[in-house]
């Protein structure tokens, strides 16, 4: 009994948590926020990952402890678990991941930034 009753606590475990992670590490949960991050500082780098319709990361380095979380700042798109949440995801995916990002560093919410961000498309060479 013991035995089915640890197994069901760990399938709860299991299915409770959280689908992925973010993958975005520079800004601590906890502690100071770098310094490059400070209220009114540009920030750029590479979009290296959509986390829904409206955050994403920064790389502003070579790896996930350099890429800085951003929620996008005046921008609202609804919840991945919502009605259009996942087409917003999309969306956002189709027209940030992999271009530049040139940002502005509004106020920390949680361990991410809110910011200003200018996306750049890479233009074809012709």
């Amino acid at each position: 009994m013991s035995r089915l009753l640890l197994l069901s606590l760990f399938a709860a475990l299991i299915w409770s948590a959280p689908a992925s992670a973010d993958p975005c590490e520079a800004i601590p949960e906890h502690g100071p926020l770098p310094r490059y991050l400070a209220f009114g500082a540009g920030f750029s780098g590479s979009v290296s990952h959509v986390i829904d319709g409206d955050s994403l990361c920064v790389a502003v380095g070579p790896g996930p402890p350099d890429w800085v979380e951003v929620r996008l700042a005046d921008f609202y798109a609804p919840e991945l678990r919502r009605l259009g949440g996942a087409a917003a995801k999309s969306a956002l995916a189709r027209l940030a991941l992999g271009q530049h990002a040139e940002c502005v560093a509004n106020l920390r919410t949680y361990d991410r930034i809110a910011a200003r961000c200018r996306i750049h498309a890479a233009r074809s060479a012709t």
